[in-house]
């Protein structure tokens, strides 16, 4: 969880087709009056500035709806399955990360009737079965200014290379497996990325568990956040909103923009929500302009309809990646290669964050 048309081939390749008369049924941002009154629904995200946001965003359909709006989280794959396999759904609309809706897109996500949103304003490519893209953002490596002082690294594979850059990494280790960064690892291991095959998953992720017995693997946004507000690593993967807020707050940090790893967040409704007419209420309002203008204000993530135009200072556009420049030096993974190969990752990359 891109922007003007972040150009998203592999997306693409697992994105639904959706008539053009869907868009005839409703408009993104608007909700009728009073329509979900007396009603709770159950938004569930990953915490921190950027469920703060969410909720910001939302405002403006929880009053003019009517809803009670409850908000759970962080997002676990195996809780919601938990929940569908015992048929009590207590949760609504779930923010997840960019792989689970395509690998279990009928049987934890359900399949999305586009009658009921308004996607004529996201990118291109973007919209999946069973998922909307929640935002648009990058994973970004942030190295420590004072540690690598004239010769900074400039890569990946400088992330990767411990004798020319020693110090201690931070790496995003909050669930799934990060399949740009095991793509990377594989790069790095003298790899190609795009001839990649499933054997070649654990010589990715093996150049990542030779980064060191000291490296990091942060659960949470805000650890990570705070990671590089203490100083504590050396490099740090991650989340462009949290590079954002560690910087404005003072963390010693600059961002490398090559190769950034390009990801966005989605919104799904699990199967056996108790009211997918209301979760369909609220993705579509979330969706609207002025609701995606309010996400980037409070937690700079890059919105995903083309129409918004959000107020943000330097320090924040610093961080968006919609402009042409930043899409020119994402990197995108190879998203029907991970669906494909997600569970033997996701094997190899719980022994990775268990230490085995």
């Amino acid at each position: 969880m891109k922007k003007i048309n972040f150009g998203l081939a592999v997306m693409m390749a697992c994105a639904v087709s959706v008539p053009a008369l869907a868009q005839d049924k409703a408009v993104a941002g608007e909700v009728a009056e009073g329509s979900l009154k007396g009603k709770t629904l159950t938004f569930v995200s990953y915490g921190g500035i950027y469920q703060d946001g969410q909720v910001a965003a939302l405002q403006d359909f929880v009053q003019k709806s009517g809803v009670t709006l409850l908000n759970d989280g962080p997002t676990e794959t195996a809780k919601l399955q938990a929940q569908v396999e015992s048929g009590n759904v207590s949760w609504d609309v779930v923010d997840t990360a960019d792989l689970p809706p395509y690998v279990h897109c009928g049987t934890l996500f359900q399949k999305l009737d586009f009658s009921k949103l308004d996607i004529s304003k996201i990118p291109e490519g973007q919209v999946g079965e069973c998922s909307v893209p929640a935002m648009n953002y990058g994973v970004v490596l942030m190295y420590k200014n004072d540690t690598y002082k004239d010769n900074p690294p400039t890569s990946w594979k400088d992330f990767f290379d411990t004798e020319k850059f020693p110090g201690v990494r931070a790496i995003d280790g909050s669930g799934d497996p990060v399949g740009g960064l095991i793509e990377q690892g594989f790069i790095a291991a003298g790899g190609d990325a795009k001839a990649m095959t499933a054997d070649d998953i654990e010589k990715g992720i093996e150049k990542i568990r030779a980064l060191g017995p000291d490296t990091i693997y942060w659960k949470t946004g805000a650890e990570s956040q705070q990671l590089a507000e203490s100083g504590e690593a050396d490099m740090i993967m991650m989340w462009t909103g949290r590079a954002m807020t560690a910087v404005k707050n003072g963390a010693q940090y600059t961002p490398v923009w090559q190769d950034w790893l390009v990801v966005m967040d989605q919104l799904t409704i699990p199967v056996g929500a108790k009211d997918p007419d209301a979760s369909y209420a609220l993705i579509n309002a979330y969706l609207g302009k002025e609701a995606q203008e309010i996400l980037t204000e409070k937690t700079s993530y890059t919105p995903i309809n083309l129409d918004s135009k959000p107020k943000v200072d330097d320090a924040t556009a610093a961080f968006l990646t919609n402009t042409p420049e930043r899409i020119k030096q994402g990197f995108q993974q190879n998203i029907p290669f991970w669906v494909k190969n997600f569970d033997l990752a996701s094997e190899k990359w719980s022994a990775l964050l268990s230490g085995n």
